[in-house]
Formats: C-alpha cells, structure tokens, sequence
C-alpha cells in the first residue's frame, strides 16, 4: 500500500501533489533552519565581531522578507492544491481502454461487498478489475460512515449510509494491491481489509465465469445476514440473484445495520447532575 508506488493515473495524480506540497513547504523549512544554525553561530558569546543592538526594533527590509515568502509560498501552495483537487474531481471520468466496468460497494461492519451488476456476481473482501478499463464505482454504506480507499489506485471516497458517492479509478499495471477502510467503525475496524487482483482484460471475463458457477446466491435474505456485524474468516463470490440490490441498500429499502454498539457502560456519559454540596 506504498502511496509512493502509484499503479494508476489517478494515484499518481495524488503522489505528484504531495511531492511537489512537500518540496514547497521546504523553500520555507530549510532556509529556516539555516537561518537558526548561522544566527546561533554569529551571535555567540564568543564572537567579538557580533553587533549587540538592545535599541533595535524595527526593519522594513526584514518585515519583507519574514511576510513575503511565506505569503507566496502558502499562495504557491495552496494554488496546487486547489487545482489538483478539481482535476481529481472522484466524479471525473478516468477513459481508459475497453469497456468500463461499473462496480457497486457496500461498507458493510466489518467487511466489504463488491457488487458487479452487469455481470450479475458479487464477491466479499476481494475486487478483480481488468487492467487499463475505466472503473466506475458507486458506493453506500449498510451502516455507518466508512472510507473506501485503494492507495495504489487513488483517492479515498466516504460511504454514507442512505446516500451513493461515486468514484472513478483505473488500474494500469496487472497485479495484487491493497484496499482498506481508513475510517474507524467499531471492533472489527482492523480487518476490514480487502484484496484487489488487476488482471488482463483477457482473463477478466474468465474470472466473471469462473464466479458465476459458485452455488452461493446473494439476494436480500442472504444479504441481511451477511450485514451482520462479524469479520469474515475469508474472501467469497456470490451469483447476483436481483441487480437491484444496490439500489434496495442505498435507498434503505433494506433497513440498515444497527452500528457498533457499547457493550459497557465504560465510556458513556452521565445523564444525571452532581450534587455540589
């Protein structure tokens, strides 16, 4: 999960920020410290050639210096940020070759669903992607609020229960990386890990058949069990029964999960007052 590693045009997008984001704040960082370094030097006690000025008060030159540079390097600065935002826009279309593969996720506690509706299969903690094909996700929450976030392909995006946010990504190169959930959402947080496996454009519509022969079927009863809140021993596929089922999730047409719950009193607050006698 290097973020220095980019596998895609959109994470390599974000790398080049934050590269050039820390390369700015240096012009300031470094000579700063320089600057600490020579006037510790030049103003020691042992330095006879040191000026003691106990009248000094003021300098416009220095006023300058101190206000403009870091004036223009916050302008500098924030100017990247604000056109690499909109440029990564998670709504922006990211055309790749082939066909686009639209992909529905569900934040589910503590586990993700990968819904593939054109393809009729769904697959738990694992997403396989044909390499070079615009990846079209729309994604909800079955709960809470999570974060979906592949740090090879690109941006992180929320989940929200009751509301679709969508993100466009591509993968160039084929191999294995990394997704995870970079939002806390209860005990099972930790694991709430998935594998995402880019193969060739090839080999993907092998791996579509290959899962349609599972005998699981993900419909809105197997789906209310799989919501529970439990961490899975291990990735699984499904055949879709309903293409509908993102639809039924997102509007809470199928009622959402209750959330991680306390299970003590440790952390609550008291809704009495206090005697202040």
């Amino acid at each position: 999960m290097n973020l220095l590693d980019p596998q895609g045009p959109v994470a390599a997008a974000n790398s080049t920020i934050l590269v050039d984001s820390v390369f700015i704040m240096l012009t300031i960082v470094v000579p700063t410290i320089i600057a600490i370094l020579a006037f510790a030097f030049w103003f020691r006690a042992s330095n006879p050639k040191a000026q003691f000025q106990p009248d000094f008060v003021h300098s416009g030159r220095i006023e300058i210096v101190v206000w403009s540079i870091p004036a223009l390097t916050v302008i500098l600065l924030g100017g990247v940020a604000w056109i690499g935002a909109h440029q990564l826009d998670p709504a922006v279309p990211v055309p790749g070759t082939g066909s686009p593969v639209r992909i529905q996720a569900v934040s589910l506690d503590w586990k993700w669903l990968f819904i593939y509706p054109d393809q009729r299969i769904a697959t738990v903690n694992t997403l396989t992607v044909p390499a070079g094909a615009e990846l079209n996700f729309q994604l909800t929450s079955s709960s809470v609020m999570n974060v979906f976030f592949i740090p090879q392909l690109g941006s992180m995006i929320y989940t929200m229960n009751g509301m679709v946010t969508r993100l466009n990504l591509r993968a160039d190169n084929e191999g294995d990386l990394k997704g995870l959930s970079a939002h806390f959402s209860g005990d099972g947080f930790p694991e709430m890990m998935f594998d995402v496996h880019v193969v060739s454009p090839l080999a993907f519509p092998d791996w579509v058949a290959a899962t349609a022969k599972t005998d699981a079927v993900l419909n809105e009863d197997s789906y209310k069990k799989l919501m529970q809140q439990f961490v899975p021993k291990g990735p699984s596929s499904y055949r879709l029964e309903d293409p509908r089922l993102f639809d039924l999730i997102s509007t809470q047409h199928i009622p959402p999960g209750p959330g991680p719950e306390l299970i003590s009193d440790a952390g609550r607050p008291h809704s009495g007052g206090h005697d202040a006698r």
